[in-house]
């Protein structure tokens, strides 16, 4: 709570206005078969809050009216979850959408999911899983024990299927997020580890690595809080904002779709409650909004924003800029 009550107070963060809205995410709900360290969602087995059949048809709708989106970025918890998730999926690349998948990896060994990767596969969707680490040590550390074993078997899944080979254009990308308080590394240095630690020891083959920093709320702002690093961690953000990253932040194409239906600038506004409003100030719903009447609206911004631009920047594409650094390892 004194994490959240931190990030809402007056903020020296730039100010920002949308673009055209072209990225749709939409959290499908927080129940998930895993509880990592890291997450700024606080997902665990135990939640149940899930987007309804009749908020999916809204979604639908809304996509059916917003030519310019083009792209659905589906999130959770484990968004495959969702007793929706097929027909969204279905609906979606019937109008020709690119279809992002959040994927844990290990949604993929459980019962009724083991025909998920077939399922993806023959849809063409873009998976992107989590990977924080190719050291079985550090991923079960931040994920829960046996994780790294059933990622490793699930990427080994999808090659089968032809994800992450150039030839196949089925889209395979890996996300690290560090193990603490700290930035993450230079991407592409990370990423040429990745593949050579992930090939080398497994035959693994990806598309690319997306370096993302761990945001101070929920989970990990809580865990921050309770070891005195939440400040610190803070005065890291701010020391290392780069002014040349606001350019490419998420916010300015995206908008994020709570499992309730209602619209935010991002997924972090999301779990601080900063939802987009009317002209009335009421919470702005997925079925009372077009695109056009987004573009040029102020995005609101908070303290936790600089985990976005700090360093090489921080986005759901991973690093927004480059830094020159020695190659890092994935155990720092």
């Amino acid at each position: 709570m004194h994490a959240t009550l931190h990030l809402l107070t007056r903020t020296q963060f730039p100010a920002l206005k949308r673009r055209a809205v072209e990225t749709l995410q939409l959290n499908l709900g927080y129940r998930c078969n895993q509880s990592c360290v890291h997450c700024h969602v606080n997902a665990g087995p135990n939640r149940r809050e899930e987007m309804t059949a009749e908020t999916i048809d809204a979604v639908i709708a809304f996509l059916e009216a917003s030519p310019d989106v083009t792209a659905i970025d589906l999130t959770g918890g484990a968004p495959e979850l969702n007793s929706n998730f097929r027909r969204l999926v279905i609906a979606a690349r019937a109008r020709g959408l690119r279809v992002i998948d959040r994927c844990n990896l290990t949604i993929l060994e459980e019962s009724g999911f083991e025909d998920l990767a077939d399922f993806l596969a023959a849809h063409r969707i873009e998976v992107v899983a989590s990977m924080p680490c190719y050291l079985e040590e550090n991923v079960d550390r931040q994920r829960g024990k046996g994780t790294f074993d059933a990622s490793i078997r699930g990427l080994r899944r999808l090659n089968a299927l032809g994800y992450g080979r150039a030839e196949s254009g089925l889209i395979l990308n890996l996300v690290y997020n560090p193990q603490g308080a700290s930035l993450p590394p230079p991407q592409a240095a990370l990423e040429t580890d990745y593949k050579s630690r992930l090939g080398e020891q497994f035959g693994i083959v990806f598309n690319q690595l997306f370096t993302m920093a761990n945001m101070p709320i929920q989970r990990f702002g809580s865990m921050l809080v309770s070891k005195g690093q939440f400040n610190a961690y803070m005065a890291t953000l701010h020391g290392a904002h780069r002014i040349e990253n606001l350019e490419q932040v998420m916010c300015r194409n995206l908008i994020s779709v709570d499992w309730q239906g209602y619209i935010y600038d991002c997924d972090f506004n999301q779990q601080l409650g900063l939802a987009l409003t009317d002209k009335t100030h009421s919470r702005l719903h997925v079925t009372k909004a077009v695109t056009t009447a987004l573009e040029g609206v102020p995005i609101r911004v908070a303290d936790h924003c600089y985990g976005c631009t700090a360093g090489q920047g921080s986005s759901c594409g991973g690093a927004l800029g480059n830094e020159t650094a020695p190659a890092p390892s994935c155990a720092a």
